[in-house]
């Protein structure tokens, strides 16, 4: 599993989700529910994941679609 990003907004998470998805790669949201823990505020990252197998191809879709995205 490799960290592709790390944000706390819902939107880019939402859209870079919905990428890989449509090229059949399934990212893992981790920490989506941490808001509950913090009262609500959004200050927690959420951190977008996928499989080892999967990180080449999803740097290249992400990164064409002009998100920036964590670095190793």
């Amino acid at each position: 599993m490799v960290e592709l990003l790390r944000t706390n907004n819902p939107v880019l998470i939402s859209w870079s989700s919905a990428l890989l998805r449509d090229a059949a790669i399934e990212p893992i949201v981790l920490d989506a529910h941490m808001s509950v823990l913090e009262g609500s505020l959004g200050v927690l990252p959420r951190r977008l994941c996928v499989a080892d197998d999967d990180v080449t191809q999803a740097r290249r879709i992400l990164g064409e679609a002009g998100i920036a995205l964590k670095d190793d």
